[in-house]
């Protein structure tokens, strides 16, 4: 069973064309892949967090998660964004079931170690995938809105790039991130190029450069970090370009794909 897992980022989740979900029903129809959707939802949390007139900040890409601020990730999150995105699955007469990480014990968590205080702001330890599997065999497409629960039942914000990595490597899927953009863009003298193969050194040191910055970087530091000897790749996408999703699976060069490479060690 090839599964692909798909993170539709917040700043283009109310962009994405009808064709976005005609493609993910015809890769399902077609039996070309078996969609998982992870989802986030940055702006829309902006815009609530300021109309309740509650401070945010973000450190490293990761959003300062209080407890009024969790009040309204999980509202947003779990709430308007993810009944959105499953009606667009239905108008496309997709079977698709809209969820938390909570659901079934999806996605537990802990809190993530920083060196500066995040709150409640969580890193996955364990997916339930014999739930998910079960849902895949019967052709219903998980919608995953990215909050986990601790031991204790404690709720967790949970950054959507990492959820889906965490995901994609339990499920041994391919990974997608769904961006705005095309990949990793660099700004040349006189061009715009746009990476299309990174590996964990090179894309590190394009964040030490400056070069991907703000919220791309815990998008790239979530591609590279799924990446492993059973996962050897992920792809930043355009899902304002929904052909590049099928183009991918057939293997052409498309956005910018992050590829697992051996280091030798020498001593």
């Amino acid at each position: 069973m090839d599964i692909l897992i798909m993170k539709i980022g917040g700043s283009i989740q109310d962009k994405l064309p009808e064709s976005f979900y005609q493609m993910i029903a015809q890769l399902q129809q077609t039996k070309k892949c078996y969609p998982v959707i992870v989802h986030g939802g940055g702006p829309m949390i902006n815009e609530l967090l300021e109309k309740l007139a509650i401070p945010t900040k973000f450190v490293n890409g990761l959003r300062v998660t209080t407890k009024e601020v969790l009040t309204v990730v999980e509202m947003v999150l779990s709430g308007s964004i993810n009944n959105e995105i499953v009606t667009h699955c239905q108008i496309q007469q997709l079977q698709a079931i809209g969820m938390s990480g909570i659901d079934h014990g999806l996605l537990k968590v802990k809190p993530i170690q920083t060196t500066e205080e995040i709150g409640f702001v969580g890193e996955v330890t364990d997916v339930n995938t014999a739930f998910l599997m079960n849902l895949l065999e019967n052709n219903i497409i998980p919608v995953i809105s990215p909050i986990g629960m601790d031991e204790t039942g404690q709720h967790y914000n949970i950054n959507g790039d990492m959820a889906a990595a965490a995901i994609a490597k339990a499920l041994g899927g391919k990974l997608a991130f769904i961006s705005n953009v095309s990949g990793v863009m660099e700004q040349k003298k006189d061009y715009l190029k746009i990476h299309s193969s990174l590996t964990k050194g090179e894309a590190e040191q394009l964040i030490k450069e400056e070069i991907i910055t703000d919220g791309m970087i815990p998008k790239v530091r979530s591609a590279i970090g799924s990446l492993s000897v059973h996962m050897k790749q992920a792809v930043i996408l355009n899902g304002l370009k929904p052909e590049d999703i099928a183009s991918y699976l057939k293997g052409n060069e498309v956005g910018t794909r992050f590829v697992y490479k051996e280091e030798v060690i020498y001593g």
